[in-house]
C-alpha cells in the first residue's frame, strides 16, 4: 500500500522552493483541497502545493464512490482505534514526503503540512515523527491523537498554527483547545483562533491566517 495519487498546483522545475502537501478529510480527496492553493499562491513565490488522494478508500461512504478516501477509519472515535489508524497510516505519508522532496528537490525544512479535519490530525501525528524537522504544521478543524505516553525528547519541534470554528459539529471546538495545551506541554511553538458561527470549514479569514503562517515558515 501506498499514496499514489495527487494533485499540484504551482512552479515547476527549478523554480520549486518549498512545498505545501496538504492532506484532506476523511470522504474527500486531493482534488477537493487543492483548490485552496490558487488562493494561497500569489503570497508564496516558488512554493508548489501538493494534494495526495488518502491511501485507503472511505468506509463511511456507500458504494459506488471511487472517489472518497480516508487515512484511517472513523468507524469508531475509541481513542484507542484513532491511535491505531495514525499509527497505521505514518510510514505511507512519511514516505510519500520522502518521494516528493526527492522529486522536486526541496529540503524538509522548505516543507510544511496543511491538513483538514482527518488531515490535520495525520498531520499532527507524522510531522513530530519524521526523520528530520519540517517547516511547520498548519491545521484546520481537526484534533491531535498522540500516544498516552508520548516522550518529549523523541519529537521533532515545528511551528504550528491551528484554525477551528466553533460552531464545529463534526470536530468539535474543545479538540482545539485539548491540541494548543497538549502542544504548548510540549514546547511547541504553537498558535492559532477559532472562529465564532464557524463550522466545519476553511472561512476567509482563516485563509488569510494560514497564508501568513505558510509565508513566516517558508520565505
Amino acid at each position: 500500500m501506498s499514496i499514489a495519487n495527487y494533485y499540484e498546483y504551482g512552479p515547476e522545475g527549478e523554480n520549486v522552493k518549498s512545498l505545501v502537501v496538504m492532506l484532506h478529510g476523511v470522504g474527500s480527496n486531493g482534488k477537493d483541497l487543492i483548490s485552496l492553493a490558487p488562493l494561497l499562491t500569489a503570497g508564496l513565490p516558488g512554493t508548489k502545493f501538493i494534494s495526495p488522494d488518502a491511501p485507503f478508500a472511505c468506509d463511511m461512504v456507500p458504494p459506488g464512490y471511487p472517489d472518497a478516501f480516508q487515512w484511517f477509519s472513523l468507524q469508531s472515535y475509541d481513542p484507542a482505534s484513532l491511535l491505531a489508524g495514525v499509527q497505521n497510516v505514518f510510514p505511507l505519508v512519511e514516505s510519500f514526503l520522502e518521494t516528493m522532496a526527492k522529486k522536486f528537490n526541496v529540503p524538509y525544512s522548505k516543507i510544511a503540512l496543511l491538513g483538514f479535519s482527518q488531515g490535520t490530525m495525520t498531520s499532527l501525528y507524522t510531522a513530530p515523527r519524521l526523520k528530520e524537522t519540517i517547516a511547520g504544521v498548519l491545521g484546520y478543524s481537526g484534533a491531535l491523537v498522540w500516544e498516552p505516553d508520548t516522550n518529549s525528547d523523541d519529537l521533532k519541534r515545528m511551528p504550528v498554527r491551528l484554525i477551528h470554528g466553533e460552531a464545529d459539529d463534526v470536530v468539535p471546538v474543545q479538540a482545539w483547545h485539548n491540541a494548543m495545551d497538549t502542544l504548548k506541554e510540549y514546547n511547541y511553538e504553537v498558535d492559532g483562533h477559532t472562529t465564532p458561527g464557524l463550522i466545519h470549514s476553511i472561512d476567509q479569514p482563516g485563509i488569510d491566517s494560514g497564508l501568513l503562517f505558510l509565508q513566516k515558515i517558508l520565505i
